[in-house]
């Protein structure tokens, strides 16, 4: 029976078609509905890793076990995994072994927008690439046949609009798969130089086996036209917005393949046309490709390669009229992302711009408090870079002032915050340098009991794993400690004297220390809050202090203080800082 589906749904539906069993993935948006959905299936083990090299490692492992496998993350976590992923192209797999990872163009809900495709390409990997859910679904399973077919990894790219769209699939059985045997063999999997030396030149002879697979598998398509004045090589949503705005006047390549490229496909579809585009989002590798083949073709400079496309993106290149129906200048009232009502980072981020402290940010729904009115963040770079920057940022501050006058700052004014799925995710190699390398750092953890921005996955420190089930719960304090910090407090960010209080005493200390910040995220299900509070009129003075923690439940109507009781979790942050009373 046909379905509606996401397309990252669909993948999690492709790998139990396809008798995958071991799921390893770190949660990041656009991609973690893929292992959230691959969970709800029985026969599949699936786990959040601490991070995404720990993920792929775990993979690993599994498809040498004989097991197929699958690992999940979004653009920037496949940074994190780069160090696995490189070899692995050249040990190749046991049991199939596919890499989803989810490109973010536009940057929804990311700190940049790479194209993953420079990956593929720099490991020497084959890549697929869907434009919906009916071939997130089929290209996920014949991934796997791809990966044991030619003994190596299989990278399936999806982006935000084909991870978060619905379109119709049609679900079919799972292949109960045997475990594949596994067989002692050091020259295929120790890489060791002299092995790693013999296995290289296997990585060319599979690319180009590969691409002569992709000219007649079907996964890459010609689909004719009614006018050859042009034509169009594409993939993707890209694809997608083609159609949509031509129908099918002129012809398509429609790439799912995108590496390695059907060559022979590519010259014979160029001779058909007069005028050639490459229509690709963010990089121009496709039309660098086409190029290097000696033909003549249109791209980046019709296109761009900044952000995400649409159909106006192509009607507006092509200068195609726009029925009057649809306005490509529609401007739409910006929404700012903000920090919920009652969440526990505002008043912590509260304090630290009281003090005026210049802070490492990092990565997760914290970083909001870059945005007024707290002004809170100097810097966000990625995943646990706060503590490793802050740590820089003191060495180089004690080095220049003693080299100028002699003197040993304290580094009284600069800490870090983190998140505390980020700091197992790497965050702790930071505090390790920290603790090692003797900098007077104050590290500050949010912990909120979850993995927040992603939408309240598990993690190592929550006490249960992506089942729900019961699992060990790693103690924070004692991982501090063990990590060389003797230092280590926690207070409540809802008690904002006492917030100060520790702030205070911890950067006053000339040793690193570490203060959690511990309260749960005000949206999860079991937090029970105390409920809205309201404003007395008459105790009201308008001075708009309660406003400076810029919570979305507060407004001022006719210079009074408003709370919206819908919003408002009663978390009193506002009321700590009302002078009358009125809160």
């Amino acid at each position: 029976m046909k379905q509606l589906m996401l397309g990252n749904e669909a993948v999690a539906r492709g790998l139990f078609e396809a008798g995958c069993g071991f799921v390893s993935s770190y949660p990041g948006t656009p991609s973690t509905e893929i292992t959230e959905y691959a969970a709800k299936y029985d026969e599949i083990y699936a786990e959040w890793a601490p991070n995404e090299k720990v993920a792929l490692e775990a993979c690993f492992g599994a498809s040498v076990y004989g097991v197929r496998s699958m690992c999940g993350m979004k653009h920037v976590g496949l940074n994190v995994a780069a160090d696995p992923l490189f070899t692995l192209s050249y040990t190749g797999v046991n049991a199939g072994l596919v890499i989803a990872v989810a490109d973010d163009p536009g940057m929804h809900s990311s700190q940049n927008e790479q194209d993953s495709r420079n990956y593929a390409i720099a490991a020497k990997l084959p890549m697929l690439e869907p434009s919906d859910a009916a071939e997130s679904l089929s290209f996920t399973k014949l991934a796997f046949e791809i990966s044991e077919k030619f003994d190596t990894p299989v990278l399936l790219k999806m982006c935000t609009r084909v991870a978060h769209s619905q379109s119709i699939v049609e679900p079919g059985e799972r292949t109960a798969l045997p475990v594949k045997a596994y067989a002692k063999d050091a020259a295929k999997y120790v890489m060791t130089p002299a092995f790693a030396r013999g296995r290289r030149p296997g990585m060319e002879d599979r690319m180009q086996a590969i691409s002569e697979f992709s000219e007649t598998s079907g996964v890459n398509r010609i689909e004719e036209g009614k006018d050859s004045e042009c034509g169009f090589i594409t993939s993707s949503t890209s694809y997608l917005y083609v159609k949509e705005v031509f129908g099918d006047r002129f012809p398509v390549l429609k790439i799912g393949m995108c590496n390695p490229m059907p060559d022979s496909m590519i010259k014979s579809f160029a001779k058909t046309v007069k005028t050639l585009y490459i229509v690709e989002e963010l990089d121009g590798i496709m039309e660098a490709h086409v190029k290097a083949l000696g033909i003549r073709c249109k791209g980046k400079e019709v296109f761009g390669n900044i952000g995400e496309f649409s159909q106006n993106t192509i009607r507006k290149a092509l200068s195609v009229k726009i029925p009057d129906c649809v306005s490509a200048d529609l401007k739409i009232p910006a929404r700012p992302p903000v920090m919920c009502a009652g969440c526990p980072h505002r008043g912590i981020f509260y304090v630290i711009r009281k003090l005026g402290l210049t802070v490492f940010g990092d990565i997760g729904c914290y970083t909001l408090g870059s945005a007024p009115p707290l002004y809170a963040l100097d810097t966000t770079l990625c995943m646990g870079a706060s503590v490793s920057g802050l740590h820089g940022f003191n060495k180089a501050s004690q080095v220049s002032n003693f080299l100028l006058d002699g003197a040993d700052p304290s580094n009284d004014n600069t800490v870090c915050v983190i998140g505390d799925s980020t700091f197992l995710h790497s965050g702790m190699t930071g505090l390790a340098n920290v603790s090692y390398n003797g900098s007077n750092s104050t590290v500050i953890i949010l912990d909120n009991s979850i993995t927040g921005m992603t939408g309240h996955q598990q993690n190592p420190t929550t006490g249960w794993n992506l089942k729900g089930d019961p699992a060990v719960k790693i103690d924070l304090e004692a991982l501090c400690k063990a990590l060389g910090i003797e230092r280590v407090r926690v207070v409540d960010p809802y008690d904002l004297t006492r917030c100060e209080q520790v702030l205070k005493e911890e950067l006053a200390e000339d040793e690193p220390s570490v203060i959690i910040s511990r309260r749960p995220c005000a949206l999860l299900k079991y937090v029970k809050h105390a409920g809205p509070l309201t404003v007395d009129p008459e105790k009201c003075v308008g001075c708009r202090s309660c406003m400076k923690v810029g919570c979305p439940a507060i407004s001022v109507k006719n210079k009074k203080a408003v709370i919206d009781t819908t919003l408002c979790t009663g978390c009193r942050v506002c009321a700590q800082l009302c002078k009358t009373g009125a809160l």
